[in-house]
């Protein structure tokens, strides 16, 4: 506690799991650090409620050995993350512990550790000049952190214009060195280093403007990026049972996106595919700077044998560390599995309290809470006119792979894009299993998109998805009518849409996340591809025979699998080409 103020302090009166209430003897405030004195440990919760003189706070902590009479420390503050350079590569906990200095095998209740390293020597370079206007977030320096230049940024908690009345000179300098003195106009002087500290649950708006997303975020993954776009600085969520394939499609996000920095918020998830990313990331290579791909991650890790409180505060400060680095200007993709765990979380809290539930028991205020949190995403300009965003991708657990559960439709309402991971697809082996029926995004819709489109993909592209969308619904009708009826109970031509159907799917669709090449489509490929299928797909064959159909688009999916194995433009690819355009032109000279 010597870093916190205290305003007041009190006794512990009742327990109920994490939920504990206590009785203060002084001013108390919502969403105010509190520390618990448990076996010489102090114990930190969050004042989630008031009412008078008592307080009812989450502990972030197992609770096990507590007893009425405890002492506790209410500060006057609320729970902040130390933001700098040096937190790429680094795994944290839900409250910014750094994991790699803890030791043992499990985390001791009360255990701290500073998220950065206050030892290492920076070479920082000054952006701004002496006698410079500055306001929050202008930028004053930088320092290479990897791949990235990272901003040494005013205060984001100035208020107000300040004076840049001293800046350092190029050289080293450790993180806790004062590089920069700022005067108001009343002439009080601020000193300061590289370290910022901010409340996770208030948003970091040191930013002119917010804009509508524009620009297409590349994956490089065909469903999304093709048939299902997310933009830059959008927001999209990934529902689905379990099995179905939502941790190898973030990881996929991870490694292809087009992104400078990505956090990882492993929110309640089980702990052995927690260590997955732990040992997998840092020996992977990031096929877009070509270093490693831990180089540009930082993982926020809450297992799910933690304390329900602490996945609270696990999306929260992800949130808020991918905020910082949209302040300098960068591109930044924040992963969150599962939210489905923090809405559990917020749900158990609720009952504890006996507050009026909702649907499911969930609180009556969940897609508030839901729809604040995504509205924390998005592009902005920056005071200088650069511009940062957050692209925000979550992961919903849906009981039972059920749909129309409170979280899914709650997250629904907000989120623009909606990859629904569907269990046939999954038992069928047709990854990703994103269905491209169900899914959607909104963002076709927009005319920021639309413009980009035309420009840059192609002049009919929206014309060309709603095609392929269009035609996979008729492919599916008929998939149906024939399971009914038989293959003989249908007329020929319903095969051979059924086929072409079958064709996109394999050709564009589905995916294969372990090969080199078919994992990562670049964008020309994926409209030259579509392009190729849609050509196909638009041609009538006349075919004769049901037999004959199948046989046929059996050779054409296979030679557009080969091509999606192959380097595009290469020898290998063009012989497969040359080989499906002599097996469609015959087709058509024979009719």
């Amino acid at each position: 506690m010597e870093n916190n103020l205290i305003i007041s302090k009190g006794k512990v009166i009742a327990i109920v799991g994490n939920l504990v209430e206590a009785v203060a003897d002084g001013p108390l405030i919502q969403n105010g650090i509190c520390f618990f004195l448990h076996n010489g440990k102090e114990i930190m919760g969050e004042v989630i409620k008031t009412q008078g003189n008592k307080a009812y706070a989450q502990v972030f902590e197992t609770t096990r050995g507590f007893r009425t009479g405890i002492e506790v420390f209410f500060s006057g503050h609320m729970l902040e993350v130390s933001l700098g350079p040096g937190m790429l590569t680094r795994n944290y906990d839900g409250l910014q512990n750094d994991l790699d200095k803890m030791e043992g095998m499990f985390l001791e209740p009360g255990a701290r550790t500073f998220p950065l390293d206050k030892e290492s020597v920076w070479p920082f370079t000054p952006l701004a000049e002496t006698g410079q206007k500055v306001i929050a977030g202008d930028w004053l320096g930088e320092v290479p952190e990897y791949h990235v230049q990272h901003k040494i940024m005013a205060p984001f908690k100035l208020e107000g214009e300040y004076k840049l009345s001293w800046i350092a000179e190029k050289g080293e300098h450790k993180i806790t060195d004062i590089v920069a003195r700022l005067t108001n106009d009343e002439g009080e002087e601020i000193e300061v280093n590289m370290i910022q500290t901010w409340p996770v649950k208030l948003p970091i708006t040191v930013y002119r403007e917010k804009r509508r997303p524009g620009t297409l975020f590349e994956t490089g993954i065909r469903v999304i990026d093709t048939m299902n776009p997310i933009l830059e600085g959008g927001t999209g969520f990934i529902p689905g049972p379990f099995g179905s394939g939502k941790t190898v499609l973030q990881h996929a996000l991870a490694k292809q996106a087009a992104a400078d920095v990505v956090i990882i918020a492993a929110c309640g998830e089980r702990a052995n595919e927690v260590v997955e990313i732990f040992t997998e990331f840092p020996h992977l290579d990031d096929p877009r700077t070509g270093r490693k791909l831990v180089e540009r991650t930082v993982i926020i890790a809450n297992t799910s044998n933690m304390p329900v409180a602490a996945r609270e505060a696990s999306v929260y400060t992800a949130m808020t560390i991918a905020e910082y680095y949209r302040a300098m200007g960068l591109k930044t993709l924040l992963l969150a599995d599962s939210t489905s765990r923090w809405a559990q979380a917020l749900r158990e809290m609720s009952n504890r309290m006996e507050e009026l539930p909702g649907p499911d028991a969930f609180p009556m205020d969940l897609s508030a809470i839901i729809a604040n949190y995504y509205s924390r995403a998005g592009f902005t300009v920056q005071n200088n006119g650069k511009s940062g965003s957050i692209t925000f991708i979550g992961t919903v657990s849906p009981a039972g792979g059920n749909l129309l559960e409170p979280v899914t439709e709650a997250t629904k309402k907000v989120a623009r894009c909606f990859f629904a991971l569907s269990q046939n697809r999954a038992d069928s082996k047709r990854y990703p299993a994103i269905d491209p029926i169900e899914s959607y995004s909104k963002y076709l819709e927009y005319d920021e998109y639309i413009s980009f489109a035309k420009q840059e993909i192609d002049e009919n592209w929206i014309e060309k998805i709603d095609f392929v969308k269009n035609f996979m619904i008729s492919g599916q009708e008929i998939n149906e009518q024939i399971n009914i009826l038989g293959d003989d109970g249908v007329p020929v031509e319903y095969h051979e849409t059924f086929w072409k159907a079958e064709l996109i799917d394999f050709a564009i669709l589905q995916q294969d996340a372990f090969d080199d090449i078919d994992c990562n489509t670049p964008p020309d490929r994926q409209r030259y591809m579509m392009d190729k299928v849609i050509k196909i797909v638009q041609t009538d064959f006349g075919f004769d025979d049901f037999n004959r159909v199948r046989n046929f688009f059996k050779r054409v999916i296979n030679l557009f699998k080969q091509m999606n194995y192959s380097e595009f433009n290469s020898e290998k690819f063009s012989a497969y080409e040359n080989e499906l355009d002599q097996i469609i032109n015959l087709k058509t000279v024979e009719v």
